[in-house]
């Protein structure tokens, strides 16, 4: 089923499962954009034309639009936004929807495919049904790798097919515990085996090979801290317990 805003300007037909979805998401020209208002961040919903994949929606996160923060580095929200993707892709996950680094209107930025979704089914509306259980998990332990600082309830997407996405990672992969999420029902969980193997697959690749789209996105202290929060995860394979500081984002939703 295709998005179209109120005015039907803007359209979607493209799939996270497309095999082409990340050149298109590079090359498509941007024909429309609308701001999205309630971002703490310059945030755009934008339509994509392809010459050979026709219209795509994504979401267009340009680094001068970022709000300065004293404990990110400014401009490089955006970078976190791939390099997320990238971690889930190494993983062979599929938590992020497929974004890109690419140029628009207002200069270098994010590009990631818009996720159809209904607003209403957050997280603590999702958690009430076990249907959803082992995704939720998933998406905790890879908050748990990538440092995520800001996994709000309103960060997790259901689409159409079931499938749970994870969004707006831009506060991603500080060296330093940052670790913000309101997943935390799930503490106790042993980390199944067969993720503790993708995990040690991420780690032999983020030592052989200098050129991984997400080494490039983050700096050498960065990796070193995923590393080392990977080891720490293998070696302790299971989901702590809330923190005695402060571990939830705000507002929640």
């Amino acid at each position: 089923m295709a998005v179209t805003s109120a005015d039907g300007s803007l359209q979607h037909e493209w799939r996270a499962s497309d095999s082409w979805v990340l050149d298109a998401l590079r090359d498509a020209e941007i024909c429309d954009q609308q701001l999205v208002y309630d971002s703490s961040n310059y945030v755009f919903l934008t339509e994509l034309t392809h010459r050979e994949h026709g219209r795509g929606l994504a979401v267009y996160k340009p680094a001068r639009g970022e709000r300065p923060l004293h404990d990110f580095p400014f401009g490089t929200l955006f970078n976190r936004e791939v390099a997320a993707y990238e971690l889930s892709r190494l993983l062979g996950w599929d938590l992020v929807p497929p974004t890109v680094g690419r140029g628009g209107p207002h200069g270098e930025g994010s590009m990631q495919l818009f996720i159809e979704h209904d607003p209403s089914e957050h997280y603590f509306v999702l958690r009430e049904r076990d249907t959803y259980d082992e995704q939720f998990v998933r998406c905790a332990v890879f908050d748990l790798l990538a440092n995520n600082a800001d996994r709000k309830g309103g960060h997790v997407l259901l689409d159409e097919g079931g499938h749970i996405w994870g969004i707006d990672n831009g506060l991603c992969f500080h060296q330093h515990q940052k670790l913000r999420t309101v997943i935390w029902d799930y503490a106790g969980t042993e980390v199944p085996e067969p993720w503790l193997a993708d995990i040690r697959r991420l780690l032999d690749c983020l030592d052989d090979d200098d050129s991984l789209p997400l080494r490039e996105r983050l700096s050498r202290a960065e990796t070193e801290a995923l590393r080392r929060r990977a080891r720490a995860l293998l070696d302790q394979p299971v989901l702590p317990e809330m923190y005695p500081y402060r571990c939830v984002p705000w507002p929640m939703v």
